[in-house]
C-alpha cells in the first residue's frame, strides 16, 4: 500500500481497506493521493477529493461508499465526546435530550431538530444564509459529490448517538459542498432498524 502523508487520504485508504475492497480498486479509486502532502495547495487536494468521490462512486456500491466515507469521520473523541455523553447522563427524555444536543452548537453546529418520532435534522448553518462554505475542502472549484460529505455525517451521528442513547442512521440531505455553496451541510438521522 503506498503511503499518504495527508491524513484525510490516510484515513480514507484505511477505511477502503477496513471495508473488504480489493487492493486494485482501491488504489483506482486513491491513484494520485500519494502525491499530496501537507504542503499541497487546498485548491490542488479539492481537485483530487473531487475525483476520488467521483471514482469511488463509479467502482462501489451506495451503501459501501457512504459506510467508507462514515469511516472517515474526525473529531470523535474529545469535549464533544463528553458533551454528547453528558447529554444522554443529564436528560432523561427523548425531547430533552434533543433540546440539549440543538444547544451544543460546539458538537452538531447551527440546529438539532426531531422531525417526528424516528427521525432527526442536524443543519450546520442556516439555511437563510447567502452563502455557505465547507470547512473541510475550502478550495474547491466544482461542487465535490455528497459522498464526501458522509464524513461529517459519520461525525453527527456518531455524536448524536452518544446524546440521544439510540442507534442512528444517517443521510446527507445537503451539503455546502455538494451545491457550490448555495445549500447548507443538512443531515438527517433515523432510528436504526432493530
Amino acid at each position: 500500500m503506498p503511503t499518504y502523508e495527508d491524513g484525510r487520504i490516510r484515513k480514507f485508504a484505511e477505511q477502503l481497506a477496513a471495508a473488504g475492497v480489493e487492493a486494485a480498486v482501491a488504489a483506482r479509486i486513491l491513484a494520485g493521493g500519494e502525491a499530496l502532502g501537507k504542503s499541497t495547495r487546498a485548491a490542488a487536494k479539492a481537485a483530487w477529493w473531487q475525483g476520488a468521490i467521483e471514482r469511488l462512486e463509479a467502482n462501489l456500491d451506495l451503501p459501501t461508499c457512504r459506510r467508507v466515507r462514515e469511516g472517515c469521520a474526525c473529531c470523535l473523541g474529545g469535549k464533544r465526546l463528553q458533551v454528547s455523553r453528558g447529554i444522554a447522563r443529564q436528560h432523561a427524555t427523548l425531547a430533552a435530550r434533543v433540546a440539549a444536543a440543538n444547544a451544543a452548537r460546539f458538537v452538531f453546529g447551527h440546529a438539532v431538530t426531531q422531525l417526528d418520532e424516528r427521525r432527526f435534522e442536524v443543519l450546520f448553518a442556516p439555511r437563510e444564509l447567502p452563502a455557505h462554505r465547507c470547512v473541510c475542502l475550502t478550495q474547491a472549484a466544482q461542487p465535490v459529490g455528497e459522498l464526501y460529505c458522509y464524513c461529517c455525517g459519520g461525525h453527527v451521528k456518531h455524536h448524536l448517538q452518544h446524546a440521544l442513547g439510540v442507534p442512528l442512521t444517517v443521510t446527507v440531505t445537503s451539503s455546502a459542498l455538494s451545491s457550490g455553496g448555495t445549500a447548507p451541510c443538512c443531515f438527517e438521522l433515523e432510528l436504526a432498524a432493530g
